[in-house]
């Protein structure tokens, strides 16, 4: 009896053996919220840059006009309604105008650095701070650490006004043109240069002594003179740009400026290798 079980268990077939699966149902929606945590925190970051941009280009209009109030600042008014467009909440445009005019009660310096950096390029930074001590810490560390340092460099500057228009395309645009260059020499400006866009439209640029900045906006923003005001900004320009570079300075260089643009307090940087 025993010897005829063994012989039906050795004829029935072999037991199969299936794989498992152990990865876990919830493991799939972790991973899913992982990736739009990661894409939350993108769009965070870009959010962050853009209002702090923002915040630095309405801070450089109210200098460069001479007021907080968009109403009596061409410059601020087209700042203000750039943002808008880009995103920026109104919120953050309003406590930005508080800030700078002095509303909130916390006044900011408007502080002006000069270094020698990597390649003798000369280096002017523009900082807004509430902290100067801070700032000039900060500041000096990150030269130190590429290699740069503070020293007298504002003699390889000029000071100067640039403002950039926009024109409509049209086939009367040579004409347009002709004139807002006939406006903008009565006002004052030296130079000027065009480019045109895909769309049609001709941005100019026009260059005038600082002090005939206010004088030049507001000739180029009269009513029929031209469709809008882009910029208009007080420059630190290089009396001779260096053009001879090394490469191994110019990436020394753009590091540098990058690290100095992404402190919180600085508004601008010039250099002597700016065209």
């Amino acid at each position: 009896m025993n010897a005829l079980r063994i012989a039906r268990r050795l004829q029935r077939p072999p037991l199969r053996c299936h794989a498992f699966h152990t990865s876990l149902p919830c493991l799939s929606g972790h991973n899913k919220w992982s990736k739009i945590e990661k894409r939350k925190g993108a769009n965070d970051i870009k959010k962050g840059q853009l209002y702090s941009r923002a915040f630095k280009e309405i801070a450089l209009a109210v200098r460069s006009g001479g007021s907080a109030d968009p109403d009596q600042n061409n410059v601020l008014a087209a700042v203000v309604k750039r943002a808008k467009t880009q995103g920026v909440p109104k919120d953050n445009i309003e406590n930005a105008l508080k800030k700078l005019s002095g509303e909130s009660g916390k006044g900011d310096s408007h502080l002006v650095f000069e270094a020698m950096g990597p390649g003798s390029v000369g280096i002017i930074v523009e900082s807004l701070s509430d902290n100067p001590n801070r700032t000039i810490k900060f500041l000096s560390t990150l030269l130190k650490d590429h290699g740069a340092r503070l020293a007298d460099v504002k003699f390889l500057f000029r000071r100067e006004g640039r403002v950039k228009v926009a024109l409509d395309s049209g086939e009367d645009l040579d004409a347009r043109l002709e004139k807002l260059v006939e406006v903008a020499l009565d006002a004052d400006a030296e130079d000027f240069e065009s480019e045109d866009l895909p769309d049609g439209t001709r941005e100019v640029e026009f260059k005038c002594p600082h002090t005939s900045l206010h004088k030049l906006t507001s000739a180029l923003t009269a009513p029929g003179v031209s469709r809008e005001l882009l910029s208009s900004e007080l420059v630190y320009a290089p009396l001779e740009p260096l053009e001879d570079l090394d490469d191994g300075s110019s990436e020394d260089l753009g590091k540098l400026v990058e690290a100095i643009e992404d402190l919180d307090d600085t508004l601008r940087v010039w250099t002597t290798a700016d065209s």
